[in-house]
């Protein structure tokens, strides 16, 4: 996936805030954690440092429940 091939509704959303969030499916299609804790991130924030992996991971299992 180029950059320029950015797709809106696919790959990113505005939210009501307006800032750009990036959905899983980008996410998945660059194939890997960026470390940033983006809220779409499908790796388990594998690459985030912790003590906030932790907690990213515990606010998501709330939010699935």
């Amino acid at each position: 996936m180029k950059n320029d091939e950015l797709i809106e509704g696919v790959h990113y959303y505005i939210n009501e805030d307006g800032f750009i969030v990036l959905t899983e499916q980008y996410h998945k299609e660059k194939g890997y954690c960026c470390g940033m804790g983006c809220l779409h991130c499908p790796y388990q924030y594998e690459n985030v440092p912790e003590p906030r992996r932790t907690f990213l991971l515990n606010k998501n299992n709330r939010n699935k429940s």
